[in-house]
């Protein structure tokens, strides 16, 4: 087994999804953990929590500043120095000790709610009831696993609103975690793009694992879609959702939902903006810890 590179950044933990995303997209990245803590007889001894983790195969080029353009480009987007975390960043060349296994070690079964559970595809589950929706998920190089708030914001929203027999899109689908469980939950089609090449093959290999191989998953952005939906996600951050809001909107039916996440409660009024600017309606709001998520209608 040839060696690994482990970066190691410190970050505030909130930004976790979206700088798991960028090391996803932009370096040779198989896994990430945060918040690696020690125990002994039950007692806490040690956390890192506030570094993010990262595993490399290969370092063609210098992640550490494509780390700090990456940490540019979100400070010119609005986000502050405490917002995003210091991003002090070692890197080191380490044995290959089956270190694919390692970042594995940190994922479980996340139940998002009551009716619904998230399985890491290496792991073996026993439903708690017979009505349970699991979906087996392997992250691969796609974000949106289930385990992030952002995520299970939009996953509790589809749980509550979408009807059977809905047509579907989710925009910025990562991991096609969002159009699975839409179809498992009755969808008559589930419908899911994103602007990285990398992550489309990741979101079809995680529908067939879950036996919902007539998801569709492309390479386009909303602009792109003539179609019109009952039911649209979105799980972006907050300067994107304020830039496409006009985008979504002219892809939802007359009476259709959009569930709006990956928002920080600080960034919210960027987001309640565009809402207010192209005449959605807000009929709920859903929370969960630093995040918060909206359900809009036209």
């Amino acid at each position: 087994m040839s060696n690994y590179y482990e970066l190691k950044i410190a970050i505030n933990p909130n930004m976790e999804e979206i700088v798991s995303d960028i090391c996803f997209t932009n370096l040779a990245c198989e896994g990430v953990v945060l918040a690696e803590e020690t125990y002994k007889d039950l007692v806490m001894t040690a956390t890192t929590e506030g570094t993010l983790r990262v595993f490399l195969t290969d370092i063609n080029e210098n992640p550490i500043e494509v780390l700090k353009t990456e940490r540019e480009l979100l400070k010119s987007r609005g986000f502050t120095d405490e917002e995003l975390g210091s991003w002090e960043i070692t890197l080191d060349e380490k044995e290959n000790q089956d270190w694919s296994k390692k970042w594995k070690e940190k994922w479980t079964v996340t139940h998002v709610t009551d009716k619904i559970a998230v399985v890491p595809s290496w792991l073996s589950y026993t439903p708690t009831k017979e009505s349970e929706i699991i979906i087996t998920l392997d992250p691969g190089c796609a974000f949106g696993t289930g385990t992030h708030q952002t995520t299970q914001l939009c996953m509790k929203a589809l749980e509550k609103y979408l009807k059977k027999g809905d047509k579907m899109a989710d925009i910025g689908t990562g991991s096609g975690i969002l159009a699975i469980l839409a179809k498992k939950l009755g969808a008559a089609c589930a419908y899911g793009c994103d602007n990285d090449p990398t992550v489309i093959d990741v979101a079809r290999e995680n529908a067939e694992k879950n036996h919902e191989k007539d998801c569709v998953f492309e390479l386009k952005t909303a602009d792109k879609l003539s179609e019109k939906y009952d039911f649209v996600c979105a799980n972006i951050l907050h300067n994107v959702l304020y830039e496409i809001m006009g985008d979504l909107k002219n892809i939802m039916k007359d009476n259709g939902i959009l569930s709006l996440s990956g928002i920080l409660d600080e960034k919210k009024d960027v987001v309640l903006e565009a809402i207010k600017r192209e005449g959605l309606n807000i009929i709920d709001t859903i929370t969960q810890d630093q995040w918060v998520s909206y359900v809009v209608t036209k």
